[in-house]
């Protein structure tokens, strides 16, 4: 028997749909900035607060692929799994892909943060944009995966997924 995800509360699928696509403008933008130019960006380039040092550092690649662009994609993919419509499909490994990704994201965004912090020693507001979306998007996810994938009682059956 194949397991099936719970529903969640109303104002989870329009919320992490809306962040989602928040995530997904600031990312796009972000990466048509990383390759039209850093001129094109709407940030201060002076003091601590320069996004155009931040997005031209050696830490704006991860593997080779520019970190706007890794952005890019997680957002597209979770506009897809957060959107309403995904949030009714049954399929339990859809809402637990939907949470390990946001888990990934999580970590990554704590990684560019203390990079930005310790070693570019400049912060992009932009990129903070990013990162404080995905913290949302971990804080609502963090607070329903545990009634939306756990199980509440012993014995109970899920109906299969179709």
């Amino acid at each position: 028997m194949s397991r099936t995800a719970r529903p969640v509360a109303d104002w989870v699928p329009l919320s992490t749909w809306i962040l989602s696509l928040a995530g997904l403008g600031i990312s796009g933008y972000l990466t048509f900035t990383h390759f039209a130019g850093t001129q094109y960006l709407a940030c201060s380039d002076a003091g601590v607060v320069n996004c155009g040092v931040v997005t031209t550092s050696a830490e704006s690649y991860f593997l080779g692929v520019p970190v706007a662009v890794l952005g890019l994609v997680t957002y597209a993919v979770l506009g897809v799994l957060n959107s309403p419509w995904a949030w009714r499909w049954r399929p339990y490994w859809i809402h637990v892909a939907r949470l390990v990704i946001v888990v990934g994201a999580m970590a990554f965004v704590l990684w560019l943060v203390a990079a930005e912090l310790l070693i570019i020693d400049h912060i992009c507001l932009w990129c903070t944009g990013v990162h404080v979306v995905t913290f949302a998007l971990f804080v609502v996810m963090a607070s329903v995966a545990p009634t939306q994938l756990g199980s509440s009682g012993a014995g109970e059956s899920a109906a299969p997924s179709r």
